[in-house]
Parts: C-alpha cells; sequence; structure tokens
C-alpha cells in the first residue's frame, strides 16, 4: 500500500495506536487459547507476554485520550462553536450503546423471560468501550470548566487524573453493589464483574489528554529530541516512584498490595506508557510518512475491537471460538491462531478502505 503523507497527522501516535489495537487483539486470541500448562510465570516468554498483556490496557487508554484531545484542541473555536463537542457526545452514545450491545443478554432483542440473574450481571458489567465512552465525556466536560475558568486544560486534565487514580483504593473498600444498582455499581468497582470500572482506569484516558492538549498547542514539539527525552524523564520518575513507593509500603505495612488495590501499580503503568511512547516518538522523528495499512488500523480501531471479541467470545446472536478451543491449544499452535487473528483484522480494514474508495469512485461517475 502506498505511504500516507504526514499533514497534520502525529506519525507517532499513529504507531502508537496501531500497536495498542494489535496488541490487544493478540493479546485476547492468546488468552483464550493457551492451554494452562504453558501460562507459568517460570517460562521467559509467558512472563514477558503477561507484563505486557497487563500493560496494553493503559497504553490503548492513554492513546485514546491523547488522540481525541489533540483532534478537540486542533480546532480553534470556543467551546460553544467547536465541532468536536458533538462529534464528542455522539462518540460517548455509540461507545457506551455498542458496549451494552456486545455484552446483550437475549438473541430475541425485547424477550428477557429466560434471561438468567447472571445473564444480567454480565451485561451491566463495564467493559472498555463504556470506559472509553465516559473518559471522552468527561473529557469535553472538564475542557468546558478550564474555558468557563479561564484556567489551562493541564490543570482540569491532571486533577480530573488523579481523583481517578486516589480515589481507587477508596472505592474499591465499599461493597457497593448493596449501596447502588447493579447498573451503576459497575462503574465504580470491579466486584461485580467489570472489567475496566472508572476508578482507575478512566484516569489513564484522562492523563492522555494532558499529552494531547499540550501535542495541539505545540504542533511541531514532536519531531524534536527534546519532546522524546521530556517523556522519557516523567516516564522515569514514575517507574522510580512505583518501586520505591512499593519498598516503602512492604517495609511499613510487612506486605506488598502492588498488582492489587497499591496507588503503585498506577505509577509503574504511567511510567511505562510514557516510556513506550518516549521510544516511539524518538523512533518517528525522522519519519515523513507511514504505510497507508498502518494509518488505516489506526483509524478503524473500534471496529477491529468489535469484530475481533465477536469471534472470540461470541454474542447473543453468535458463538465464539472460545466455546470450542478454550485453553486449549500449545504454544505453536497459540502463536498461529493469534497470527491468523491479526491477518484477518488488518485484511478487514484493507476491504473496508477498498469499499469506501469504491463506492465514492461509483457515486462520482
Amino acid at each position: 500500500m502506498t505511504q500516507s503523507p504526514k499533514k497534520n497527522r502525529i506519525i507517532f501516535i499513529d504507531l502508537m495506536r496501531a500497536f495498542a489495537v494489535l496488541m490487544m487483539v493478540q493479546g485476547h486470541t492468546v488468552d483464550v487459547v493457551l492451554s494452562d500448562e504453558y501460562r507459568l510465570a517460570e517460562y521467559p516468554v509467558y512472563a514477558v507476554w503477561f507484563f505486557m498483556r497487563g500493560m496494553t490496557a493503559p497504553i490503548f487508554l492513554f492513546t485514546a485520550g491523547a488522540v481525541f484531545t489533540y483532534l478537540f484542541r486542533l480546532v480553534k473555536e470556543p467551546f460553544e462553536s467547536n465541532t468536536r463537542v458533538l462529534k464528542g457526545i455522539k462518540r460517548f452514545l455509540l461507545l457506551v450503546f455498542l458496549g451494552y450491545l456486545l455484552r446483550y443478554p437475549t438473541p430475541t432483542l425485547l424477550d428477557f423471560s429466560k434471561v438468567s440473574e447472571n445473564g444480567w450481571r454480565v451485561f451491566f458489567d463495564v467493559d472498555v468501550l463504556h470506559l472509553i465512552g465516559f473518559s471522552i465525556l468527561f473529557v469535553i466536560i472538564l475542557i468546558y470548566i478550564a474555558e468557563k475558568l479561564k484556567t489551562g486544560d493541564y490543570l482540569l486534565f491532571t486533577t480530573g487524573a488523579i481523583i481517578f487514580f486516589t480515589l481507587y483504593p477508596f472505592m474499591y473498600s465499599i461493597n457497593w453493589k448493596e449501596i447502588v444498582p447493579l447498573p451503576v455499581a459497575g462503574y465504580l468497582y470491579q466486584e461485580t464483574g467489570s472489567i475496566f470500572p472508572l476508578f482507575p482506569w478512566a484516569g489513564y484516558c484522562i492523563g492522555g489528554a494532558i499529552l494531547g492538549s499540550y501535542l495541539a498547542r505545540n504542533p511541531d514539539v514532536f519531531k524534536t529530541t527534546q519532546f522524546s527525552g521530556s517523556l522519557a524523564m516523567i516516564g522515569s520518575a514514575f517507574l522510580i516512584v512505583a518501586y520505591v513507593g512499593n519498598y516503602i509500603e512492604e517495609a511499613i505495612i510487612g506486605q506488598s498490595y502492588f498488582w492489587t488495590s497499591s496507588p503503585n501499580l498506577i505509577f509503574l503503568r504511567l511510567g511505562f506508557v510514557l516510556m513506550l511512547n518516549s521510544v516511539v516518538s524518538f523512533i518517528s522523528i525522522k519519519l515523513n510518512s507511514l504505510p497507508k495499512l498502518v494509518i488505516l488500523v489506526g483509524r478503524n480501531t473500534l471496529i477491529i475491537y468489535i469484530v475481533h471479541l465477536l469471534i472470540l467470545y461470541g454474542s447473543a446472536w453468535n458463538p465464539g471460538i472460545s466455546k470450542v478451543f478454550s485453553r486449549s491449544l500449545d504454544v505453536w499452535q497459540t502463536f498461529f491462531a493469534a497470527s491468523i487473528m491479526i491477518s484477518l483484522m488488518t485484511g478487514m480494514v484493507i476491504m473496508l478502505n477498498y469499499l469506501k474508495i469504491r463506492n465514492k469512485q461509483l457515486v462520482t461517475q
């Protein structure tokens, strides 16, 4: 495919978007089909994969927040006349609707008589689409407040991210199912079965908004090594805080909660995401264009996400391959399964792009 010119695009963000969604595709595929006998930390390859799988969601969310805010701030208009406001609200509604549709509990649409209690619980679980939708809404609200108070984006975004991060242990300690309805409780903590409740996950998306706003206000800064170096320094600082904080936690409490409710895990994830952005931005400095396929993958993250989930996990209207191959394949079979899934998703976006171009040609004839 031909190279895509840079125009107003930030190359390293396009690379991050494509990387994040493909990491999510292979991560879900491997998690579905790899046999339990190979899921051992003693295997270095599995240990690396497992760590990267834990970093995929923060990368995906951070990048989503950065892209949305970057595009929002490129429109140099007041909030009331900024076309990105309405687009953002529509995106919020679409993502939340699709999130619930993927978990719809019955194939009959309006007949809920056979839906079990567990079926309703799964329907109300909060997944990444719900999360990104509400995170976009929060970013829009914060931008509105920033303009009305005449304060900078950075202050409001930083405050918003800190709120979602710091309240996480508190929200985790409350049994929300006994206080609020299940559909609401799913947004507040994981005990309902939600994979991505707002606390702390919305903080990563709002954190990405800080970078997006900065890039929109400094359009050429990403072409400099100073920018990459600054990201690396901030990322390193977060990583140091994570490991020092864990050491202090163990010394005071006598136990580490690093991989559960500790804020040190948040610092680790932020640090890793910033370091990865630093590396990718440094690599991208001398690039003037990207293969069109990379741009297409980044642009079609939503359709890729939905289709690969339907294939892997199924829905109320179709069975997923998890029903047949759940944790049953060896390492090489899993590798080929992940490769096939990535190939299918990239082939899909190529076909969609071809059909889009073809339709335009037919309209103009």
